[in-house]
C-alpha cells in the first residue's frame, strides 16, 4: 500500500496505512470485482449498501437499451460512481489504464509526446511551458498559446487531460496542433513530430555563483538527484541556492523527506498526519544537511502542490528559506493507494497533513514572502521575473 499527497507516497515503515501524486509498488489488500457482486467489492456481503437498485437498473438496461452493453465499462462506471459519491476530489477509482498513466506521470515516462506542459487558462487548454530541445519548442509553439484543435478536432470545452491524450501518440508520428496566439488572436497551425519523452525529476545549474535546482516532481529518484546537485553546488562554492518548485504537482513523500534533509539534516519533523485531532504519524527528514548553511530561496506558484508544499512549508517553518512567487495550490490531505484486481487502483483520502508548526494548508495554500507574477508575455519574451527576484533575495 502507498500514500500520496497528490500525485503517491513511498513505502515507509510497516504501518498499515505524501501526500501526492504516483506509482510505487503497492502491497496490500486485493478487492474482488466479480460482476454482480458489489457488496463483495466493498469488503463484505453483510448488506452494508443496498445494491438492489443497481441490479434493477442493469436488468432494465438489458431489456431496453438499443445498443451493445459492455459489462466491463458498466462495472468500471459503477465503481467510479460509488467512490465519487463521497464528494472527495482526491478519492477515486482508477481503471488499469488510468492507474498506468498515473504511474507513468509520476516517473516521468509519458511515451511519445511533444515536450510541452499544458494547463487551463481562461477555461481553455493552454500551453504553459515548452521544454528545451524538444519537438514543441523546435516547431515554434510558445507558452501562452491557446490550443483550439488537435488533428482538426476542436478542443473548445475539452478537459486538459483529454487534450493531452490527443497530443500524445507513438514516437515518430506527427500531430497537428492549431493554436490562437496573442491579443490579436492570430491562428497558427503546427505539425509536430512526437518523440519519446522521459524527463528527470531534478535538473541543476550554477549561474554567477547561484545554484539553481529545479524539481519537476517527487519520485523515487528525486532524493538522490537532488543530493547529487547539492554536492555539485558545495564543490563549486555557491553562496546561494534557488529551489524551483513551480509547476510541481507533488509525488512521493519519501522524496520530500530526502530533499528536506539537504537543508534540515536527519530527524527533523517534516509533517504530521492527523485524523481529526489525533496524530497518526510523524514524518521526519532524512540525510545530512549539505546546504543547511546556504541562503536559500524557494520559487513556487499556484501549480506547486502536495509534496512541493511539504518542502516549501517545512523550509519556511524552520526559517531555512525565503519563498518567492505566488500562492501554492493548497492540498493538505493524504491519500493511500490500494491495488485492485486487473491492475486497477483505489486512491483513498486517509488523513490531513500539517506543517512542522501545525498548519494545514488545504484549499489555502502557502503564501510567498515576496509575491512576484510571471505572465505569458514574460515567458514568450524569455523573461523570468520570479527567478530574477529569487536571485536578489
Amino acid at each position: 500500500m502507498s500514500e500520496t499527497t497528490e500525485q503517491v507516497q513511498p513505502k515507509r515503515s510497516k504501518r498499515s496505512n505524501i501526500p501526492v501524486i504516483i506509482g510505487v509498488l503497492l502491497l496490500g489488500i486485493f478487492i474482488g470485482t466479480r460482476s454482480g457482486d458489489v457488496a463483495a467489492w466493498l469488503g463484505g456481503q453483510d448488506g452494508t449498501l443496498n445494491t438492489k437498485g443497481v441490479d434493477a437498473i442493469y436488468r432494465d438496461l438489458q431489456k431496453r437499451y438499443d445498443g451493445t452493453i459492455d459489462k466491463t465499462k458498466l462495472e468500471d462506471g459503477m465503481k467510479k460512481g460509488l467512490v465519487a459519491g463521497l464528494g472527495d476530489e482526491y478519492t477515486e477509482y482508477m481503471t488499469a489504464e488510468e492507474a498506468q498513466e498515473f504511474d507513468d506521470q509520476l516517473n516521468g515516462s509519458i511515451g511519445g509526446g511533444i515536450g510541452a506542459e499544458i494547463g487551463r487558462r481562461n477555461n481553455q487548454p493552454t500551453i504553459v511551458r515548452v521544454l528545451d530541445n524538444l519537438p514543441a519548442k523546435r516547431a515554434g509553439l510558445l507558452a501562452g498559446d491557446t490550443i483550439v484543435a488537435v488533428n482538426n478536432d476542436s478542443t473548445v470545452g475539452t478537459q486538459v487531460d483529454e487534450v493531452v491524450k490527443k497530443i500524445r501518440g507513438e514516437a515518430g508520428t506527427t500531430v497537428e496542433i492549431k493554436v490562437v496566439r496573442g491579443e490579436n488572436h492570430e491562428e497558427k497551425v503546427f505539425q509536430v513530430t512526437r518523440e519519446e519523452i522521459t524527463s528527470p525529476s531534478v535538473s541543476s545549474k550554477v549561474e554567477n555563483g547561484i545554484g539553481i535546482m529545479t524539481i519537476s516532481r517527487f519520485d523515487g529518484k528525486t532524493g538522490g538527484l537532488a543530493r547529487k546537485a547539492a554536492h555539485d553546488f558545495a564543490e563549486q562554492g555557491v553562496q546561494k541556492v534557488v529551489v524551483d518548485l513551480r509547476g510541481n504537482g507533488g509525488g512521493e513523500v519519501q522524496a520530500a523527506q530526502q530533499v528536506l534533509g539537504i537543508w534540515l539534516g536527519a530527524g527533523q519533523t517534516v509533517i504530521t498526519e492527523r485524523k481529526g485531532d489525533k496524530v497518526v504519524d510523524t514524518i521526519k527528514s532524512e540525510g545530512s544537511a549539505l546546504l543547511g548553511d546556504k541562503k536559500t530561496v524557494v520559487l513556487m506558484d499556484d501549480r506547486s502542490a502536495s509534496a512541493s508544499e511539504i518542502v516549501a512549508g517545512a523550509l519556511k517553518d524552520y526559517d531555512k528559506a525565503t519563498l518567492v512567487g505566488t500562492k501554492t495550490f493548497g492540498k493538505g490531505s493524504v491519500q493511500q493507494l490500494f491495488p485492485l484486481e486487473g491492475g486497477a487502483q483505489l486512491k483513498v483520502t486517509i488523513a490531513k497533513w500539517y506543517t512542522p508548526k501545525g498548519k494545514n494548508i488545504n484549499k489555502e495554500g502557502i503564501k510567498p514572502d515576496k509575491e512576484v507574477q510571471l505572465t505569458a508575455d514574460d515567458a514568450n519574451a524569455g523573461r523570468d521575473p520570479q527567478l530574477d527576484a529569487a536571485k536578489v533575495q
